[in-house]
């Protein structure tokens, strides 16, 4: 029997008309956001040897990036409600495309991490204010699940479209134009959306901002962040490397204690209280350090060690990105109102662990499509088929007050994760290296080749590390994420009683 209309809520006000327009720019600065992401990992080897970045320092290129849209995401989500959702985008755009025209016109490492991080920071601003124009434009139920679906499978389907388009351009242009390419789509989205996109006037939240959780969390994230990469260089037992890991726990110790006490806290701590959105973000964490490491190593081993062509690189990965469409829509879709989320999340993962076991296989000689594509696609398949309950189970049972705080933690999950997985499985891969390349060089009779095999072993010796996480994440979910299946009407069902839940999806980056 359907349910009573709310009236406890009244609409904020009529549908845009001009809704489905807006949504054709503020997809494309989410294919934007996306092809970034994918075509910086095919240019940067070519990159790192034109600009002279050492082999410590090549994974800050993406962790730069990384850390900082991460660290500064729930600010960029709160300036969004509090300066205007439209007025952030617009201005997030822009400069995104100030800071890839930066790192197209790098002339050294410095400035490349430079504009890396000046892209992350503008693309904390253009994330959460994409996200939550959506909302506030699509207020039908129908209409936003709709206009989601889009924003989703644009952010799936870039992935791919940036592995290949990154490969051309690096290898037929420059790893330059890899970066020049974002400014044509921010302009347009920027222009189209000033003219097109009407916000509700009455949609902002004014409660002041929350600087000193702002300061604290990203002080502590970058604290820990450091802290992972410097222990390449001077081991675990260094003591700034300890010095890095204490501030990073004292400062985010801190953010927790404020976060209690101030009046508008950045994240609310009753948003991390709730055992299945907790759940969730610990269990999609791992998973990403996991993965963020792996995309690194597999592009460094197909060009340095197998010799492939940024574009043959590109083209290598889609069995990965396949597996991941496929597992999302055909496995994970259909069967989330049909079984509770942690019987998709926990196997996914593991599916997903299994082809990550696959790949410590790796060897100078190993087949592609012996070993490298079926271990993508069952890495696709379980990432797809655990990422898509979890992102609807994100905002499980929480206030429509903190529902886009909640959907932010997932972003921020990921992005946190990745820079944390990206330094720290770099720094292990890196240590083998050395070890091994020590032990053998006595024997050795060809430099190049006894380098290529310490790099191999590296890579090797990381991915056990991260089949060891992803197994841990399966854990998580099977041990934390109690709620039922999530039936078609927006509801949850826990131990057979049917709940209330709020749903807001969520596209991930």
């Amino acid at each position: 029997m359907p349910k009573a209309p709310d009236i406890s809520r009244p609409d904020i006000s009529l549908p845009d008309p001009s809704r489905w327009k807006a949504l054709v720019f503020i997809a494309l600065a989410q294919l934007m956001v996306v092809l970034d992401a994918t075509i910086v990992n095919i240019a940067l080897p070519t990159a790192q040897q034109d600009l002279g970045i050492s082999d410590a320092n090549r994974q800050w290129v993406i962790t730069a990036y990384a850390l900082a849209f991460g660290g500064l995401l729930l600010f960029g989500g709160r300036v969004a409600d509090l300066w205007g959702r439209k007025r952030t985008f617009v201005v997030g755009l822009l400069g995104f495309a100030a800071a890839s025209a930066l790192g197209g016109a790098a002339t050294g490492e410095a400035m490349m991490l430079g504009a890396r991080a000046l892209q992350g920071v503008f693309g904390a601003l253009l994330a959460p204010a994409a996200l939550s124009l959506l909302a506030v434009m699509f207020t039908d139920a129908k209409e936003r699940a709709k206009a989601f679906g889009i924003y989703g499978a644009i952010a799936g389907g870039g992935g791919a479209v940036g592995l290949i388009l990154g490969g051309f351009l690096t290898e037929y242009l420059n790893w330059r134009w890899t970066f020049f390419v974002n400014i044509p789509f921010a302009v347009v989205a920027a222009i189209g959306a000033y003219f097109v996109i009407r916000e509700p006037a009455d949609a902002r939240n004014r409660s002041s901002l929350d600087i000193p959780g702002v300061v604290l969390s990203t002080l502590g994230l970058v604290a820990l962040v450091y802290g992972f990469t410097r222990a390449e260089s001077a081991g675990w037992t260094d003591g700034l490397t300890i010095a890095m890991f204490i501030a990073s726990a004292v400062l985010l110790a801190g953010f927790v204690a404020t976060e209690a006490v101030v009046k508008s806290p950045l994240l609310p701590l009753r948003v991390l209280a709730e055992r299945n959105r907790g759940g969730v973000y610990l269990s999609l964490g791992l998973a990403i350090i996991a993965m963020f490491g792996l995309f690194l190593f597999l592009t460094f081993y197909l060009q340095v060690v197998k010799g492939y062509s940024p574009v043959a690189t590109g083209f290598a990965f889609l069995p990965m990105i396949a597996g991941m469409i496929v597992g999302s829509t055909q496995i994970g879709a259909r069967l989330m109102t049909r079984v509770p989320p942690r019987l998709l999340m926990g196997p996914g993962f593991l599916v997903a662990s299994l082809g990550m076991l696959m790949l410590t296989q790796l060897e100078i000689g190993s087949s592609y499509a012996g070993l490298i594509l079926p271990a993508q696609l069952l890495l696709g398949l379980g990432m797809g088929t655990a990422f898509m309950p979890a992102m609807s189970l994100a905002t499980h049972g929480v206030n429509p007050s903190d529902a886009g705080v909640a959907s932010a933690m997932v972003n921020t999950s990921q992005q946190v994760g990745g820079a944390i997985g990206t330094a720290l499985l770099n720094t292990i891969a890196a240590s083998a290296t050395t070890s091994y390349i020590a032990s053998h060089a006595a024997g050795a009779t060809d430099a190049r080749l006894l380098e290529l095999q310490g790099m191999v072993h590296g890579f090797s010796t990381a991915i056990w590390w991260a089949v060891g996480i992803l197994a841990v994440s399966a854990g998580v979910a099977f041990a934390l994420i109690n709620t039922g299946r999530q039936g078609g009407d927006g509801t949850a069902t826990t131990d057979g009683v049917e709940q209330d839940e709020v749903l807001v999806p969520v596209a991930a980056h």
